[in-house]
């Protein structure tokens, strides 16, 4: 089954490859397509996923998946959220985000620094499917005082797992892609998918 994915994030785009893998799959990246992005307008991490799926499947003519996904940390009421990507401002780096995010926390307890990550995935037929499939899932954790660990991206080196003191950045790529808000996510949906159209096994 060919798909576009309607991500620009290399980090985002490795993982759902991984998690999409051939000879079921043939995954193709939005950048193959069209080099626009479209505006994220919506309020909600499921409204911005819709909007993503019907751009990148508008400009690929095939069927789209897009995730839209963030950190909510309870003692910022919910941010940064939607705007995790871009919570240092527009063409924020992941440094600038993380500093941000820790500068927001100073001299916040360990018991006070609980977040999530939610992650909202969007399957359309095409640009026009009036029956979007979705599958949502979060990842509970708490936000750490400093950055530990290299793999990953985004706020996983602060990240820290609800069940051990490992954040996701510490984490095998296979485990971070089995445990993970986005490999949850992302396997839910296919089963959706399966279950409704005939795709490849």
């Amino acid at each position: 089954m060919r798909l576009v994915i309607a991500t620009g994030n290399a980090g985002k785009l490795k993982e759902l490859r991984e998690l999409l893998p051939p000879p079921a799959f043939e995954v193709l990246p939005q950048s193959q397509f069209t080099s626009v992005s479209v505006e994220e307008t919506g309020l909600t991490f499921v409204e911005n996923a819709i909007l993503k799926a019907r751009h990148a499947a508008e400009a690929s003519g095939l069927p789209a998946i897009a995730d839209d996904s963030g950190l909510e940390v309870d003692a910022l009421e919910g941010a940064p959220g939607i705007y995790s990507a871009r919570y240092a401002g527009e063409g924020a780096s992941d440094e600038d985000n993380l500093r941000k995010l820790l500068a927001a926390l100073e001299g916040k307890s360990p018991a006070e620094r609980t977040a999530r990550y939610q992650c909202a995935l969007v399957y359309l037929r095409s640009p026009r499917d009036p029956s979007p499939l979705i599958c949502q899932a979060s990842w509970e954790g708490r936000i750490t005082s400093n950055r530990r660990g290299t793999g990953g991206f985004g706020y996983d080196p602060i990240f820290e797992l609800a069940d051990r003191p490992l954040t996701v950045a510490e984490l095998p790529a296979a485990e971070k892609n089995q445990l993970s808000h986005r490999g949850q996510a992302l396997r839910g949906l296919i089963t959706q998918v399966r279950g409704i159209y005939p795709i490849a096994s």
